[in-house]
Parts: C-alpha cells; structure tokens; sequence
C-alpha cells in the first residue's frame, strides 16, 4: 500500500517539475490539417488558438461562403484535434500512463 504511496508521490515530484517544460514545448509546436480535398489549410499552436489559415482561391471564386465557413471550421476542428492528441500523448508520458483525473486541463 505505502509503495503506491510513494511511487505517486514520485510522480507529482517529477510532474511538477516537468510540466511548466512540456506546457512551454507543446504552445511552441503547430499542427496542421488540411479540409476540403486541401482547398483550406489550417495551423494551430499546442493552446488549440489559430495561428494560420491558408484559402485556396478556387474556394473564393464560387462565392459559396457558407460552403468556405464550413470547410474552415473543418481544417480548424482538424488541426485542434491533432493538437489536443499530442498534450494527452504528452500527458500520458509525463504520468507513465497513470490516468490522472483532471489533469488534461493543466496543459492548456
């Protein structure tokens, strides 16, 4: 019983000093997605906040800008998607696999 004790205990240790770390690592990575057969690319930082948005200018010439909002928020949905998988992955990592409740909200 006090072995679960301490390896928790080790944990939050090495979690401590190691979160600020992945926190700063994930906010400067971006991920893309691409929506539309790639007529919209999408970028995002490690925080989900859009950092870029390229439009291809076929998209533009239809004049459809429901269609256009519809394939950016696909792109953008994407991008975050791929962002919030690589903080659990991270998070995973830094727990050694321990489910943590609560936790996934530390790195945003």
């Amino acid at each position: 019983m006090f072995g679960d004790i301490g390896k928790m205990l080790k944990l939050a240790g090495q979690m401590k000093t190691k979160l600020p770390e992945m926190k700063a690592k994930l906010a400067a990575t971006e991920y893309s997605a691409e929506a539309g057969g790639g007529a919209v690319r999408a970028t995002v930082n490690g925080q989900l906040g859009v950092v870029d948005i390229k439009i291809d200018e076929s998209l533009l010439a239809d004049g459809d800008s429901e269609m256009l909002a519809d394939v950016i928020k696909a792109a953008i949905a994407a991008a975050q998607a791929k962002a919030a998988d690589a903080a659990a992955e991270a998070l995973k990592e830094l727990t050694g696999g321990v489910d943590i409740p609560g936790l996934d909200g530390l790195l945003g």
